[in-house]
C-alpha cells in the first residue's frame, strides 16, 4: 500500500534535491520522513525501530556529502529504509521486502547511492576503507568514504579488524559509530560499558560541548582549519578525553559523542569533517524507534513488528479457528530448558540473537548457563569448543546464514576435536522477506562435507525435541540441526522426549514406483503433494530422511531395488545437498532409478514469502505434484509402448 509524502519530503526525489532546502527545513524534512517510514511499515511491515532511530543521520549525510560520488555504506543496512527513500525509490518504497519488490537491504544492482550490499553485520569499514584506498590510488582526494555501524555491530571481530587496518592506512574514511546501545536486543560485552562511560562521564561532556564550538567554526577559519584540529587532538591527548584512548590507540581521530538526533549540529559537523584527512571516527548518541514512543519503550519488540495500527500500537496477529503451532524457535528454547533441568552439563550460546533465537528463555531461567557473545559468530563456536573440552554440552544457536561467518572454527575448533558441540541452525532455507544475505540454504552442504559431523533436520517440532535430545547423549559429538523460520506444523508439540538412531529414517507412507525422499520442514510439502497425488490415483512412498550425515543406507538400499523412480526435495542448495547425497549412494552402489532433485537452483533467489520462493524454485506441494505426474506419464507411456 502506497502512502503520501509530506509537502517537503515529496519534493526529494533524489539528495541533489535535498541539498537544495535551507539548513532550517532540515527538521521538517526528517518529521516528514520519520512519519512516511511509520506510515509505510506499518501497513506493509519490515524493519521499523533501527531507521526512525538514524533519520537525522541520514538527512544530514545526504545533505552535506556529494551522494553518490561520496561514498556512503550502510553496516547491516536494515536502518537504510530513510536512505532508500531520499535516493530515488520514495514512490516504489511500498514494495519493500515483498515479492519481486525492493530488497529490504542496500543493493547494488537496485541504485547506485547502495554502494555496497549488506546484510550480515561488521562489514562496513572494511568495505568503506577498501573504497578508499582505491579512491586514493585513482587520485581521486576529494572523495569522502563514509561506514555507518551500530555498537551492536562494532562487536563483531571484523570491525576491529578493519579499525586496525585502517589506521595505518591513512584513507579519508569516516566511521560513524550508531550508539544506541542495542543491536535487535540489548548489547552486551565490555564495548558497551566503555561507550556507556564515556557518554555519562561529566567531565568529559563539558569538553565535549567546548569541542563541538569549536568544530562548528572550523570552516570559516580558513587555511588554519587544519591547525586547530591537532590543537584539539593535542588537549584531548592531553587527558580531559582519556576514555577516547581505544580509537585514538588506532590512529582514528575521535569525534563526539553528539546528539545524533540534532540534524543541523550533525550536518554543520559532516560538513567540517570533510575538511580533515585521515581516518576518523564521529560518535552519535541515538535512540533506536525515536519519534515512536512505544517503538522508543520496546526497542526489541519493535526492531521488526511486523503490521501494526500506528495510532494504538496494536500489532496485528493472525486470526485462525485451528489451534496455532508454534515457531520452531520457541520449541527449541522450551525443550532446551526442558533438557537443561535434567542435564546440569548443557549451556546455551547465541551472538547477540537471543530473542531472535528464544535462547532468552533460558536466559530467564538459568542466566549462569545461558550466554549472550555479541555478534561474534567465530567466537560463540570456539567458546562452545572450549566449554565442552571440560565436559559441558553447548547449545550453539546460530542462524545457518550467519553460521557461514565461522566456518572454520566449526572445522578446525569442534569437528576436528570430536567436540560435542550441538549447532542449532535457525532460518535454515528461505528465510523470507530478508532476502537472499539471510537465506539459509548452504548449511546441508557445508555440514556435510565436515568429518565427524552429524548433519539433520526435522520434519515437525516433535522431531525437533527428539533430535535435541539425541544430541545431547554420552560420547555424541559434533551435531548439527537445522528448522526454519516461522512455525511448525504441530499445535499439540510437547510429547515426551525420546532418543532417535542416528542415521535412521522414518517412513511417512508406503507406495508404488515412485519414492519421494524428504529432509527437514519441507517434507510436509511433500505430505499435501501425496495426498493430492493419491486422489489422481497415483501412490508415491514417502519417507523422511532426517538425517543427511550419516544418511541412511539401509533405506536407500531398498528404495533402489523397488522404485524406478525417485525423487528428492530439500529447503536448500542443490549443490552438495541431500540430493547430492543420494546420487552418490546410487553411483558408488550401481543402481539406476531415474532421480529428479527439487531444491534451491544455483542461483541467487531473491525475497519473498517462504511459499512463494518455494513455488518459484518449483519445489513446493504443486512443484513436486508436477515432478511426480511426469514420471507417471512416463511410465504409462511405457506400459503402453510394450
Amino acid at each position: 500500500m502506497e502512502v503520501k509524502a509530506g509537502e517537503f519530503l515529496k519534493q526529494i526525489n533524489y539528495p541533489s534535491d535535498l541539498r537544495k532546502f535551507k539548513e532550517e527545513d532540515l527538521e521538517r524534512i526528517c518529521s516528514e520522513l520519520r512519519q512516511f517510514i511509520v506510515d509505510t511499515v506499518s501497513v506493509n511491515g519490515g524493519h521499523f525501530g533501527s531507521s526512525l532511530g538514524v533519520v537525522e543521520l541520514t538527512v544530514a549525510l545526504h545533505y552535506a556529502l556529494n551522494t553518490p560520488y561520496d561514498q556512503l555504506v550502510w553496516d547491516v543496512g536494515h536502518q537504510a529504509y530513510g536512505h532508500k527513500i531520499l535516493t530515488g525509490r520514495r514512490a516504489s518504497f511500498h514494495t519493500n521486502r515483498i515479492y519481486k519488490g525492493l530488497s529490504g537491504f542496500p543493493k547494488r544492482s537496485e541504485s547506485e547511492y547502495d554502494t555496497f550490499g549488506v546484510g550480515h553485520s561488521s562489514t562496513s569499514i572494511s568495505a568503506a576503507l577498501g573504497m578508499a584506498v582505491a579512491s586514493n590510488y585513482k587520485g581521486e582526494k576529494d572523495r569522502q568514504h563514509v561506514a555507518v555501524i551500530g555498537d551492536g555491530a562494532m562487536t563483531g571481530g571484523m570491525a576491529f579488524e578493519a579499525l586496525n587496518h585502517a589506521g595505518i592506512e591513512n584513507s579519508n574514511i569516516l566511521v560513524i559509530l550508531n550508539d544506541n546501545c542495542m543491536s535487535i536486543d540489548p548489547n552486551v560485552g565490555a564495548l558497551k560499558e566503555y561507550l556507556t562511560d564515556i557518554t555519562t562521564s561529566k567531565s568529559y561532556n563539558r569538553f565535549r560541548d567546548d569541542i563541538s564550538h569549536v568544530l562548528s567554526k572550523i570552516s570559516e577559519l580558513g587555511p588554519n582549519a587544519h591547525e586547530v584540529v591537532k590543537k584539539i587532538e593535542k588537549s584531548i591527548k592531553g587527558g580531559l578525553l582519556k576514555k577516547s584512548n581505544f580509537f585514538e590507540a588506532l590512529k582514528f581521530r575521535y569525534f563526539g559523542p553528539i546528539d545524533g538526533h540534532d540534524v543541523k549540529h550533525l550536518a554543520k559537523v559532516l560538513n567540517d569533517l570533510k575538511n580533515i584527512p585521515g581516518p576518523k571516527l564521529l560518535h552519535c548518541v541515538t535512540v533506536k524507534g525515536k519519534g515512536y514512543s512505544l517503538a522508543e519503550k520496546d526497542q526489541t519488540k519493535w526492531h521488526s513488528p511486523g503490521l501494526f495500527d500506528k495510532i494504538t500500537g496494536e500489532i496485528q496477529k493472525t486470526l485462525t479457528d485451528k489451534p496455532a503451532a508454534p515457531k520452531y524457535q520457541d520449541v527449541f528454547g522450551h525443550t532446551l530448558v526442558e533438557l537443561a533441568e535434567k542435564n546440569s552439563k548443557i549451556m546455551g550460546i547465541t551472538p547477540a540473537m537471543p530473542s531472535g533465537s528464544s535462547l532468552n528463555i533460558m536466559m530467564k531461567a538459568m542466566p549462569d548457563r545461558a550466554f549472550d557473545v555479541g555478534i561474534a559468530e567465530q567466537h560463540a563456536v570456539t567458546f562452545s569448543a572450549g566449554l565442552a573440552t571440560r565436559g559441558m554440552v553447548p547449545f550453539c544457536n546460530i542462524y545457518s546464514t550467519f553460521m557461514q561467518r565461522a566456518y572454520d572454527q566449526v572445522i578446525h575448533d569442534v569437528a576436528i576435536q570430536k567436540l560435542n558441540v550441538v549447532f542449532c541452525l535457525d532460518r535454515a532455507g528461505f528465510a523470507g522477506s530478508d532476502g537472499p544475505t539471510h537465506h539459509g540454504a548452504y548449511d546441508l552442504a557445508y555440514m556435510r562435507c565436515i568429518p565427524n559431523m552429524v548433519v539433520s533436520a526435522p520434519m515437525n517440532e516433535e522431531e525437533l525435541r527428539n533430535l535435541m535430545f539425541t544430541a545431547q547423549q554420552e560420547n555424541m559429538g559434533p551435531f548439527s540441526i537445522r528448522y526454519p523460520r516461522g512455525n511448525g506444523v504441530m499445535p499439540e508439540w510437547r510429547r515426551p522426549l525420546k532418543a532417535i538412531e542416528v542415521g535412521k529414517s522414518r517412513t511417512i507412507c508406503e507406495g508404488e514406483d515412485i519414492a519421494i525422499l524428504t529432509i527437514g520442514h519441507i517434507g510436509n510439502e511433500a505430505v499435501k503433494a501425496c495426498t493430492e497425488l493419491n486422489t489422481e490415483g497415483i501412490h508415491p512412498a514417502h519417507y523422511d530422511m532426517r538425517f543427511v550425515k550419516p544418511i541412511d543406507e539401509e533405506l536407500l538400499h531398498m528404495v533402489f531395488k523397488k522404485y524406478k523412480y525417485v525423487v528428492t526435495v530439500e529447503d536448500g542448495c542443490l549443490q552438495g545437498g541431500m540430493g547430492t547425497a543420494v546420487l552418490e549412494f546410487m553411483a558408488d552402489n550401481n543402481y539406476s532409478s531415474t532421480v529428479v532433485r527439487l531444491g534451491i537452483p544455483d542461483q541467487v533467489i531473491e525475497h519473498g514469502e517462504q511459499p512463494e520462493l518455494w513455488a518459484e524454485c518449483g519445489y513446493d506441494a504443486l512443484g513436486i505434484v508436477k515432478t511426480v505426474n511426469k514420471f507417471a506419464v512416463s511410465r504409462a507411456t511405457k506400459t503402453i509402448a510394450s
